[in-house]
């Protein structure tokens, strides 16, 4: 019996409404991630990676085709459905961090398990770990606004890892971030990858960072494509 693979979407297309038109963003795309690969995507601004990275994640629904993590054909659940499954399958790394701003870093990167009945105690201690993993280990106690965006960024990453998600999709996880902090995240994410056998999808601007990944796409005329050697961004 074939594996399937972790993730897989077929003919997604999906348009927005402007000025009394139909713009359409997504026309078919196909796109494949097994357990374990990362995979990164190249595009310009307003190109539809965003949509791209919703739809995917059971944030938004197409307007056709499909979408099937290890087997579940998004399409077929109900909006309850979708919520919980994406609570506990998948992480997200926003390109504006959304950091609950009421919340210490150690907090934020717990509710991820307090959502899905990890008792608090061990959901903290999972968090704390993290912390440190990411060099933020003295900084639990401190809430959003009092931490730089390069701070803000690798909180925002290890909220979407602290669950052990079986698809990460991050939206230039290193954006704001330093070469040597940025490397950091990079090396982080490799290694989660490798260990707990998920599939991640990097959205980048940067081809260095997307040169880290196992393949790398790109987005184009609402088109994923594989990238040639002759790519320049």
């Amino acid at each position: 019996m074939p594996v399937l693979p972790l993730l897989e979407a077929r003919g997604l297309t999906r348009a927005y409404r402007e000025g009394g038109r139909s713009r359409a963003v997504l026309r078919g795309v196909d796109l494949r991630l097994e357990s374990g690969e990362r995979v990164a995507l190249l595009g310009r601004s307003g190109c539809g990676k965003s949509t791209l990275l919703n739809l995917l994640g059971a944030i938004d629904t197409p307007d056709g085709g499909t979408v099937t993590i290890e087997g579940v054909d998004l399409g077929s659940l109900t909006e309850r459905e979708r919520t919980l499954f994406r609570r506990r399958h998948l992480g997200f790394v926003y390109q504006s961090f959304n950091l609950i701003p009421t919340l210490t870093a150690l907090e934020n990167v717990a509710l991820p398990l307090e959502l899905n009945a990890i008792p608090p105690a061990e959901a903290r201690l999972r968090a704390a770990a993290l912390l440190d993993t990411i060099g933020l280990g003295t900084r639990d106690g401190a809430f959003p606004d009092e931490l730089s965006g390069g701070e803000q960024q690798r909180i925002a990453v290890a909220r979407a890892l602290v669950h052990r998600p079986r698809l990460l999709l991050a939206d230039e996880p290193t954006g704001n971030l330093d070469v040597e902090t940025g490397a950091r995240v990079l090396a982080l994410l490799r290694e989660r990858a490798e260990v707990a056998g998920h599939a991640q999808l990097l959205v980048t601007h940067s081809l260095a960072v997307a040169r880290t990944a196992d393949r790398i796409l790109t987005l184009e005329e609402g088109m994923v494509r594989e990238a040639g050697d002759g790519l320049a961004w």
